[in-house]
């Protein structure tokens, strides 16, 4: 407040002594002659000045009070605050104390109630004390008397009880270690069981009836001669630009194409059928034909390697080994096509692989170039097993592919679970019913043995082979096979099946027999 009245005061001297100074210059300057004019201007000047400076006194004492205000109702409000904080804080204290003296007193209570207890204890452990002593004379006592009765020692009855206790946990633990072990064979074999069933019911595949023996068909007789051409030149020019045997015979109306190579007599199949087409058969236009198939069928190899490789998710394999994969559309195995076999290996160990959660891409890889070695084994010696590995090896594949490779056929031993794996998947592609033209007929034949089998046998009215062969259901008359007799029935039927079929695993006879009740409501 004083600052402010300090401010104000020294605001009105500086503006009187400038209005002064002001006048003087003025009145010194316009001289004599104008004077009168300067005073007024003057006094003018000065009581503006004057006026201002009153001004300037006003606001500033309006200011300091508001100061002054301000300030006292800032202090009044933190007085109130602390005198408030306060005051909680000494409800707080005074609770505190309040609940110190509970305290206090249910502590001098269990103290109290303690004391007790320790004089009972201190009573009780004396008691024991001299119960445990009794016990300890009363053990030795009885000890003394065994060891005459026994007529051994303690240590010795100790030592020879560690014994029999050590051989009956031995045995115990060989019984438990050979149930364990058999548990676990069991479980193994179930779960190889499940894995390889779910593989062959999740893929589908087709019945193979490829043939091994290439045929044209000719549109009439005439046709021979002009194949064979004058002097033979037609046919020695086709024979020679395909690098296959051309067998006309009195077959009507067809030329058997005859080689080792399937991919050449699919060359000299297409030319030779181009040419039937034509019309134009001379050595020049057979050679300019079997160069133009020649191409066509190079591009239809990479093309079919390269749709097998994409359909099983393999990327990145060497363009040699998939124009490998291509020709294996031209290969057969038991009139199986290799290359159809090969995507169904693929997709068949990458199945398996899933279900024992194993890298199913490198499972698939391993499936598709297992066989790659067929395609080459016409021009390298050795087994097609072999071949391939040193193929997949020379091409970058992993070692684990390169091991499967060859061990599937226990060419090698295998050394990691995909070879184990691809052996699996390569048998069930071979072995299924129906993937070879001979397995396909002996899986018939035994199906249709199973059924005549039941069939001999009095009573039975119906039987059929399900399961592939492993069950035969066997519908009985009621009239003339009891319940008895239906038990029986199927102890025979599985014994002579035993006796006089050769099959793998297990056949279960099942013997149903109906009895109906049949009444109308009128």
């Amino acid at each position: 407040m004083q600052m402010s009245v300090l401010i104000s005061i020294i605001a009105f001297v500086f503006a009187s002594a400038l209005g002064f100074a002001v006048g003087f210059f003025i009145r010194k300057k316009l001289g004599e002659s104008q004077l009168g004019s300067a005073e007024k201007t003057a006094e003018r000047i000065i009581a503006e000045v004057e006026k201002k400076a009153e001004m300037l006194e006003k606001e500033a004492q309006l200011q300091a009070k508001d100061t002054l205000y301000q300030a006292k109702a800032d202090f009044d409000k933190e007085v109130a605050d602390k005198r408030a904080a306060l005051q909680r804080l000494e409800k707080r204290l005074l609770q505190k104390e309040e609940n110190i003296d509970k305290k206090v007193d249910t502590l001098d209570a269990k103290e109290i109630e303690i004391n007790k207890k320790e004089g009972t204890l201190a009573e009780k452990e004396k008691w024991v004390v001299e119960q445990d002593k009794k016990y300890q004379e009363l053990v030795a006592e009885e000890k003394a008397r065994l060891e005459k009765i026994a007529h051994i020692t303690s240590e010795e009855a100790k030592k020879l009880l560690m014994e029999r206790m050590e051989n009956e946990a031995r045995h115990e633990a060989a019984k438990r270690i050979k149930g364990i072990e058999e548990e676990l064979k069991e479980q193994a074999a179930k779960k190889a069981k499940e894995v390889i069933s779910l593989a062959v019911q999740r893929y589908a595949g087709e019945y193979v009836m490829e043939k091994t023996v290439s045929l044209v068909n000719l549109p009439n007789e005439e046709m021979k001669g002009r194949i064979i051409g004058r002097e033979g030149r037609n046919i020695r020019a086709l024979e020679a630009a395909t690098g296959v045997d051309l067998i006309i015979d009195d077959t009507p109306e067809a030329v058997i194409l005859s080689g080792f190579n399937p991919v050449r007599r699919e060359i000299a199949r297409i030319a030779l059928e181009r040419l039937i087409s034509d019309g134009r058969i001379h050595p020049a236009r057979i050679e300019e034909i079997v160069v133009k198939v020649e191409q066509e069928v190079d591009t239809s190899i990479k093309e079919a390697g390269e749709q097998a490789a994409f359909d099983v998710g393999a990327h990145g394999v060497h363009p040699d080994l998939i124009k490998m994969v291509g020709k294996l559309k031209y290969r057969t195995s038991f009139a199986q096509n290799v290359y159809q076999h090969s995507l169904e290996v693929a997709f068949l160990c990458g199945i398996m692989a899933s279900e024992l959660n194993l890298n199913v891409k490198q499972a698939r890889r391993a499936g598709l170039l297992h066989d790659i070695g067929k395609a080459a084994d016409h021009e390298v010696e050795g087994v097609h097993a072999t071949i391939g590995a040193d193929l997949a090896k020379k091409y970058g594949e992993s070692e684990e592919v390169v091991n499967a490779i060859a061990a599937h056929h226990d060419e090698t031993d295998p050394n990691n679970i995909l070879a184990v794996l691809l052996q699996a998947a390569d048998a069930l592609s071979g072995a299924r019913p129906g993937a070879r033209r001979e397995m396909l007929e002996t899986y018939v034949k035994r199906l249709e043995d199973l059924e005549m089998i039941a069939n001999s046998f009095s009573g039975v009215e119906k039987s059929y082979a399900i399961q592939a062969g492993r069950e035969v259901r066997i519908i009985v008359q009621n009239e003339k096979i009891s319940d008895e007799e239906a038990l029986m029935l199927s102890k025979d039927i599985a014994r002579k099946i035993e006796k006089e079929l050769n099959y793998p695993g297990q056949i279960k006879v099942t013997v149903i027999r109906e009895t109906r009740a049949v009444e109308y409501a009128k």
